[in-house]
């Protein structure tokens, strides 16, 4: 079991390099944890630059959140991680950053949940946006429960991303791909209408999902960009259930370019005084 500790402590430093190096965080932002076993959780310290960890820097607590080793404390947002383990037994790793583009659709108040790119809804389906919550107490992961159960990454309204896992690296890399899908969406949105694939398309890639083992529900959107209306697309399901729902990429280009950009200036702004 102390091998297995190690491993993890020098697992966690690397995806907070990582995280850092890739400008997903700044200062002593954001934190990740790993299910050590069913009643052990490790997880980053609190006001420590995910760049700059060391293994023995790694905090581990029970699933009260009581503290059994380490001389920092952890992480304020350790009691959502746990929260999220007692959910998913399926789930041994939470990673929490604040990517620029991922964050600023979500301070925009915008979901990614068109079915555009098929490595991302492979990987993840649609990314639904929780509403916001003060950071460390229930409240900023209670809205995140909802769309626990059917999805592996989220937006976190006025905040930034999280992602889970089977391992720690598993959580990571679906942080690298919801900022690279938000930052491929942004880009799209300034050219012209996002084309999003269509029902047929979408279930051909679900199907891929099955094949590869995931099981777990998901669902996206595939819009017409003329009529500016959405249907449901959902990996349970066949054929999808129709909705008409306003398509935000055929509709309102303009203020959602504006918004999105808006958005990620300021985050990128407010991250030079953050601490």
């Amino acid at each position: 079991m102390q091998n297995n500790l190690y491993s993890l402590r020098r697992d966690l430093v690397e995806a907070g390099r990582r995280v850092y190096a890739r400008g997903y965080v700044a200062s002593n932002d954001g934190n990740i944890s790993a299910r050590v076993d069913s009643n052990r959780v490790l997880i980053t310290p609190t006001g420590v630059s995910k760049g700059y960890m060391k293994p023995e820097d790694m905090v581990l607590v029970d699933m009260a959140g009581k503290v059994l080793d380490g001389r920092k404390k952890p992480s304020s947002e350790v009691f959502m991680h746990l929260k999220i383990y007692n959910e998913r037994s399926d789930v041994n790793s939470v990673c929490h950053a604040h990517p620029p583009y991922a964050t600023g659709f979500a301070v925009a108040g915008i979901p990614l949940k068109e079915c555009i790119l098929p490595e991302v809804i492979i990987v993840l389906g649609g990314i639904p946006l929780a509403e916001y919550g003060t950071p460390g107490t229930e409240e900023f992961y209670t809205p995140l429960l909802k769309y626990l159960k059917n999805y592996d990454a989220f937006l976190l309204a006025n905040h930034g991303a999280l992602t889970i896992g089977k391992d720690i690296f598993n959580a990571y890399y679906k942080m690298e791909t919801l900022e690279h899908f938000a930052h491929i969406t942004f880009v799209a949105t300034q050219l012209g209408p996002v084309n999003t694939l269509n029902a047929e398309q979408t279930q051909k890639l679900f199907d891929i999902r099955k094949k590869i083992g995931i099981t777990q529900e998901v669902a996206c959107e595939s819009c017409d960009v003329s009529g500016g209306t959405c249907s449901t697309v959902t990996s349970g399901q066949n054929p999808p259930a129709a909705s008409t729902s306003a398509n935000p990429a055929g509709l309102d280009k303009e203020l959602l370019v504006k918004q999105v950009t808006e958005a990620i200036l300021k985050q990128l702004n407010g991250k030079e005084g953050l601490k």
